[in-house]
């Protein structure tokens, strides 16, 4: 499933295809909606943002379409006259100014008045956004140590919407490898200067994953495995599915385990128990 970074791709994207536009026509699939489409027409969009693995496409009178890809859907962008070349189920249809986005097999989809977002079921219980709500590394410390989250271990909390949104498997390997800390180790046992690290990588691999198309190797890292025969894929990584690969900072073999019934892969060597 994609995680934060790529939602937030998708999301620009749209916001690149529609933003500014006015609609000219509103299609959905679902019964409870096809009576709300006549009243978006003639209304401009003016932004498309993501909250974690959800997309926001907001329109000028203070109404915001939710949708949730989860496993299968997917947004494709077109211009009107152009049909997406599939066999997917569409099931919304946004067109402004000649230009349509188009979501297919996607089945949460809804509309809200944004002054009721916070009663949403799904993202009344998210965690901010990093990439959308400016989540600073100061208040990335301050979040770790709150109650509900400083006693429990790492490999399960990343991967907690209810702490920080959008975050993933491949994200929360590469995070603790950078941070150089174990899935094992809590917030309320870890130094000033680990929670500082640990804060650090969660914003910078976050971010990177973001600009790089899901890629958060080093890039003189990447450089050298691909020189020595690595697939494309595994040099996007440091230790994500590298189980068996020597580590890119010190040799030691690469180890896969489950945590939080999720796989998670780990350096020994520079993520010591």
């Amino acid at each position: 499933m994609p995680e934060g970074p790529e939602i937030r791709r998708a999301a620009d994207r749209l916001h690149g295809q529609l933003a500014g536009r006015q609609l000219e026509s509103v299609w959905f699939a679902f019964p409870e909606l096809v009576a709300e489409a006549g009243s978006l027409v003639g209304r401009k969009i003016v932004a498309v943002d993501s909250w974690g693995k959800a997309l926001l496409i907001r329109f000028e009178h203070g109404r915001v379409l939710y949708s949730h890809n989860q496993l299968y859907g997917v947004w494709k962008l077109h211009d009107e006259e152009r049909e997406p070349d599939t066999k997917r189920s569409l099931r919304v249809r946004l067109t402004a100014e000649g230009r349509s986005a188009s979501l297919y097999s996607a089945s949460d989809v809804s509309l809200w008045e944004v002054d009721r977002l916070g009663e949403h079921p799904f993202l009344s219980r998210l965690g901010p956004d990093l990439l959308t709500h400016g989540v600073t590394q100061v208040q990335l410390v301050t979040r770790l140590l709150e109650s509900s989250f400083h006693r429990r271990g790492l490999g399960g909390l990343l991967l907690d919407q209810a702490f920080l949104a959008g975050i993933g498997n491949y994200l929360r390997s590469e995070i603790l490898f950078f941070a150089g800390l174990s899935y094992t180790a809590r917030p309320r046992e870890l130094t000033g200067e680990a929670l500082n690290r640990l804060a650090h990588a969660i914003l910078r691999v976050t971010r990177q994953a973001y600009e790089q198309a899901g890629v958060t190797n080093r890039s003189e890292w990447a450089i050298l495995a691909r020189r020595q025969g690595e697939s494309p894929r595994l040099c996007r990584f440091a230790v994500f599915e590298r189980d068996g690969l020597p580590c890119h900072a010190c040799g030691s073999v690469i180890e896969r385990v489950v945590v939080a019934s999720r796989r998670l892969y780990r350096c020994p060597g520079c993520q010591p128990y």
